[in-house]
């Protein structure tokens, strides 16, 4: 039987979210543990809560997987004065490490958006905020035939070559080159002054561009001439397949009422339930979802023809804003207000990024075992304790502020 150290474990879950994507603002990975340490057990929660620490202590967990951090912004301590620095200390001595993956598993496949996606019934998910592909480059050399496998070989290791899981991809093909070297020159194949003729391999190679400088730097040096002979072509972006948010569709004859009961029945129960903005009887077909607080994309629920958002943390002046327009076109289109799209189902923060952990916790398990083999033992629960801060919900006298508008 094999365990994985806690290194092993941050190497899986960097490839499944990996740190570059996260915003820049983010503070991401290991806050606490040893990387040789073994790791048997990780309890994933949404939040590195006294709660949650409780749960890993009493489960003798190695590894607390949160979803989001605990220091956000830089500290000059952790003494455990504060309740933060507390946590930590509760943690170490319990031998239990803490990683997070907080923007960086938002965006990601089977990341917080369509994990969220996904509970809720929408299929032909898509992003909501495609994030661009990494930049990319094409190198193009010309090399004499029996020196093609060395520089394919020092690109490659240089970083070039890389597509998806395979590695030294490279296209080849075989034409004359010819060249006159002058009286200054060194050549390596001919003479000075004399036109040379010589079978030279035509090599294309994929690169990042983050990588250019190093890649020709080992071209040159591999390259048998003087002054080897290269392109370098900026290749154009595309949509990656990754972004902030999903959109997604519902089954036939969904309305937002029968929706809204769906997000209800599927996200873990909170205080404050499930709200919802618009007419209940109308047709979705088209459903846009952001985990977390979202009201900063509503431009693009509206872009993406999305007839309903499901989000967390919308804020009264954003969210009467955007209800307020949508209900001024469908005036002007001759329908009745409240049939402006899109509608509007918010949910608690909390809520609305659990539903992530299940399929994290299947994913980290399965790239576990297969890479490490079937005899990996690693054992991983989701926590089941609401780290949702709001503890009651007083509604109004018998709802009348609410429209009669449960659904």
């Amino acid at each position: 039987m094999q365990t994985p150290t806690l290194a092993d474990v941050v190497a899986v879950l960097d490839g499944l979210y990996p740190p570059r994507t996260a915003e820049a603002w983010d503070a991401v990975g290991t806050v606490c543990g040893d990387p040789d340490q073994p790791v048997r057990r990780i309890l994933l929660a949404v939040d590195p809560t006294s709660t949650t620490v409780d749960e890993a202590e009493e489960w003798d967990a190695d590894l607390l997987f949160t979803h989001h951090p605990l220091f956000l912004r830089p500290v000059h301590s952790v003494a455990a004065t504060t309740f933060k620095g507390a946590l930590v200390h509760r943690l170490i001595r319990a031998g239990c490490a803490l990683h997070t993956a907080h923007t960086n598993a938002d965006a990601a496949p089977d990341g917080v958006a369509e994990g969220l996606a996904r509970a809720v019934g929408l299929t032909d998910l898509e992003p909501l905020v495609p994030a661009p592909s990494p930049a990319l480059d094409k190198v193009v050399v010309f090399v004499p035939a029996d020196s093609t496998e060395k520089v394919v070989d020092a690109l490659a290791s240089a970083g070039a070559g890389s597509l998806g899981e395979y590695t030294r991809c490279a296209w080849t093909t075989t034409g004359e080159g010819s060249f006159v070297p002058g009286q200054g020159a060194r050549p390596a194949i001919g003479g000075r002054g004399s036109l040379t003729r010589v079978t030279e391999d035509r090599v294309e190679m994929v690169l990042p561009r983050s990588a250019r400088g190093r890649v020709l730097a080992a071209l040159r040096e591999a390259h048998p001439y003087e002054e080897p002979a290269f392109d370098v072509l900026e290749l154009a972006g595309t949509p990656s397949g990754t972004g902030t948010g999903r959109v997604g569709r519902t089954p036939p004859g969904t309305t937002l009422g029968s929706f809204a009961r769906t997000v209800a029945a599927t996200l873990p129960p909170t205080p404050q339930g499930v709200r919802v903005a618009g007419d209940l009887d109308a047709p979705v077909g088209r459903v846009a979802v952001v985990g977390g607080a979202g009201d900063s994309l509503f431009d693009a629920v509206r872009a993406a023809g999305a007839d309903a958002y499901l989000t967390a943390d919308l804020r009264h002046h954003p969210a009467s804003e955007l209800r307020e327009r949508a209900e001024h076109e469908a005036r002007r289109q001759g329908r009745p207000a409240a049939s402006g799209r899109p509608f509007l189902v918010d949910v608690a923060h909390f809520a609305s990024e659990w539903t992530w952990l299940h399929g994290a916790a299947r994913r980290l398990q399965e790239v576990l075992v297969d890479r490490h083999g079937p005899g990996t033992t690693v054992e991983t629960r989701v926590s089941a304790r609401s780290t949702d801060p709001w503890t009651v919900r007083l509604g109004s006298p018998a709802d009348e502020h609410a429209g009669g508008t449960r659904p």
